[in-house]
């Protein structure tokens, strides 16, 4: 028998394709051709899964709310950025870095890696798509979008237009990641403060901040990137550690950190691993207590299974910090006119504050379960 004849007598028998049922609201254009599988998401996570569908020879369609791959990557990074982690932990599915970027690839190398493997494997994806509801009624999914019009970098509302659409599917593959929107804290008196107030996503590059007071509110490894950027372009940097704090070199012994941590535990107990990683930071970095930065009671990998806390890649921040180039401040209590108060009583002047204090996933907000 013909594969097409066949696949349309497999489709003439299949509900997805004859019995749409009724979709959870009315009044908006429903996609025309159904498909097996919807993807949420373009960056890795989604590029990924959609290459392997296309070669096992699977439909699908994916929705991305941005107008390319790998949005969080191109917009919403510092210059700076590379991968954290050696890039053969990094690749995606199919297709290996190239041999000639480095062991960790710059962003703007990352993102060409992204284009190149979009290419590849044919993917398309069906750009400035917001889905803004996903609703499973027993038999489909029904993922309503909103066509995007323009997406502010900084956290502030999309704006739409008036098309929206209805996707049906049997299958939804949510790979919008946990960095979909900016975490913003709420802390008393940002109103009065009369500097320059930004989140992370919104920072570049430490030119043009010479000889500013800058605070960093925020100690993961994009506040740390951040602090010895600014530190490296002469501004008057400080930074903000609230918490405990696991902080380790990015490389042990001409190693990868993270590649040693994984080949220790395939043979030891984490309690162990975790004694061998301290033992070693300590060696390469000293004893980080004196300059602000206490670790947790437990060890960076058991932490990292218990509650999900990644440990800080060290890059060059904490030379920085005992250098005296970055200062370290407690947690923000509140700001005044011209800077921050911390919670230890002491009051700082600031001309620019960045609040590097993550992402947070906006499924929550339009996934219905």
């Amino acid at each position: 028998m013909d594969c097409f004849a066949e696949a349309e007598g497999k489709r003439s028998h299949d509900p997805l394709y004859c019995n749409p049922h009724s979709p959870p609201a009315t009044g908006f254009p429903v996609d025309n051709i159904p498909v097996p599988v919807v993807i949420v998401g373009a960056g890795p996570a989604g590029l990924g899964m959609a290459a392997l569908l296309g070669e096992a020879g699977v439909p699908y369609k994916l929705l991305e709310r941005c107008s390319c791959i790998g949005s969080l990557w191109r917009h919403r990074t510092y210059d700076r950025l590379c991968l954290h982690l050696p890039k053969q932990f990094c690749e995606l599915p199919l297709m290996p870095f190239p041999k000639s970027f480095p062991t960790y690839p710059a962003r703007d190398q990352f993102l060409e890696y992204l284009e190149s493997y979009a290419r590849r494997f044919n993917i398309e994806p069906q750009f400035r798509q917001a889905v803004v509801s996903a609703e499973f009624n027993g038999d489909f999914w029904w993922i309503r979008t909103k066509e995007v019009t323009s997406l502010p970098i900084g956290g502030e509302q999309d704006t739409y237009s008036g098309k929206t659409t209805l996707y049906r599917c049997k299958w939804l593959v949510v790979a919008t990641g946990e960095n979909a929107e900016p975490a913003v804290p709420e802390i008393e008196g940002t109103g009065r403060f009369k500097g320059q107030l930004m989140h992370s996503c919104e920072y570049r590059s430490g030119a043009g901040y010479a000889g500013k007071q800058v605070l960093v509110v925020g100690c993961g490894n994009s506040g740390m990137e951040v602090s010895l950027d600014l530190a490296n372009h002469n501004a008057i940097t400080s930074m903000v550690v609230r918490g405990t704090l696991h902080v380790l070199p990015r490389e042990m012994l001409g190693c990868s950190t993270f590649g040693i941590s994984l080949w220790l535990l395939r043979w030891f107990p984490v309690q162990a691993v975790d004694r061998f990683l301290l033992m070693m930071a300590r060696f390469i970095m000293g004893d980080t207590t004196n300059i602000g930065i206490t670790r947790p009671s437990l060890g960076p990998m058991e932490l990292k299974g218990v509650s999900g806390k990644t440990p800080v890649l060290d890059v060059g921040t904490i030379a920085k910090i005992k250098s005296g180039s970055i200062n370290v401040f407690p947690g923000v209590r509140c700001f005044h006119e011209h800077g921050v108060e911390f919670i230890d009583g002491r009051t700082e002047n600031f001309d620019v504050v960045i609040l590097a204090t993550g992402y947070k996933s906006n499924v929550p907000y339009w996934l219905k379960v």
